[in-house]
């Protein structure tokens, strides 16, 4: 009977040592499983789900600079995995360069900081000039919405009606700008050097804004910028219209159709019989058009993350919102790819010494 009694016994505890043993398994594999199922899902989300993204503006509020910064922002980000919030943060000063300053020195590179800046601050570069805390080349390039070719405008209750006018005069017309990396300042000192005009250029000011005020007020009589920023934005449309401003010489290698008669900086070269070398020197000057209103990454950023940012900025320049905002604004939309502006980046920065001199001595290094 204590055989009998016996083997049922054991067989009984082995048989409840198993169940035990499935138990505690199951027990430690389902939190463990929960776990890396968690963790999956986790490394699955994407990046910028929940996050917001800056984009630093480095002029002041209301110029069309800003105003593109705005109603980009508005609209790329649904075009991001995560659909992440944009917020516009306006940071001026000495033409950008503090904005571009901050984008490769003080912001993190994880893809949450862009910048728009100015499309000519690698002269600033070339030139060696000690504010510039930026390597051009290194920035990630995003896009830009359009090519800007330059412009100079002057009131038209001045004596300067034309090219002829300015050379000859007495006293050069006054002109607003910003800073050195901006239009307002390098295009009137290609026409000095390139056409024999002078210009007494009145630096400081914060933002287009503030330099039409200017205008307004007499504080100056002239101004470069882009024709694309002329007809975009007020007063430019009015100016227009009043016949306020007259357009003196356009930068572009054709006449814009806005502008059928109004000379391009190149005709007046060939008329002028400017030297080649001059000519060569204006192209490298004139680059900034091809490089219109840059929006930038901090050096650095994750190359996934660069390629996410570049393809929902192509596809939100096709929004058709945002091209019923551009159009209402007498904007005209020809976006950039940040590709393309990374080759023209490093293109533009690589200059022979020759070219860099004579970028030196005509922006006053």
């Amino acid at each position: 009977m204590f055989q009998k009694f016996k083997g049922p016994r054991v067989q009984g505890l082995k048989g409840l040592r198993v169940k035990l043993f499935l138990l505690l398994a199951l027990y430690l594999f389902i939190p463990l499983s929960l776990l890396t199922l968690a963790t999956t899902v986790s490394a699955q989300a994407p990046f910028y789900e929940g996050k917001t993204v800056r984009v630093v503006v480095g002029y002041t509020p209301g110029g069309t600079n800003d105003l593109w910064a705005r109603v980009i922002a508005q609209h790329i980000g649904k075009y991001i995995p995560g659909t992440p919030n944009f917020i516009v943060q306006n940071m001026p000063g000495a033409g950008s360069m503090v904005a571009a300053n901050y984008l490769s020195g003080v912001a993190k590179p994880d893809g949450l900081t862009l910048g728009l800046i100015a499309p000519a601050l690698y002269f600033d570069q070339l030139v060696g000039r000690k504010e510039v805390q930026f390597d051009w080349a290194k920035f990630a390039w995003i896009g830009t919405p359009e090519r800007g070719d330059e412009m100079l405008s002057m009131r038209s209750d001045t004596p300067y009606k034309s090219v002829e006018d300015i050379r000859k005069a007495s006293e050069p017309p006054r002109c607003g700008a910003t800073g050195p990396g901006t239009s307002g300042y390098y295009f009137p000192k290609l026409l000095e050097e390139a056409l024999g005009l002078r210009f007494n250029l009145v630096l400081g000011y914060p933002g287009a804004s503030e330099i039409d005020l200017a205008i307004e007020k007499g504080e100056v009589q002239c101004r470069a910028g882009t024709i694309s920023a002329f007809f975009g934005r007020e007063p430019g449309r009015t100016w227009a219209k009043t016949g306020f401003v007259r357009i003196i010489i356009q930068g572009g290698s054709k006449r814009d159709p806005r502008l059928p008669d109004v000379p391009t900086i190149y005709e007046l070269m060939e008329k002028q019989k400017t030297s080649e070398a001059m000519r060569r020197l204006a192209r490298v000057l004139l680059s900034p058009a091809d490089i219109g209103r840059p929006i930038v990454g901090t050096p650095g950023m994750p190359p996934d993350r660069v390629k996410i940012l570049r393809q929902a900025f192509m596809k939100s320049l096709t929004d058709p919102e945002l091209l019923a905002e551009a159009k209402k604004r007498g904007w005209e939309a020809s976006p950039v790819s940040g590709a393309e502006l990374e080759a023209i980046a490093k293109d533009v920065i690589a200059q022979p010494p020759e070219v860099i001199e004579r970028m030196k001595k005509l922006l006053g290094k």
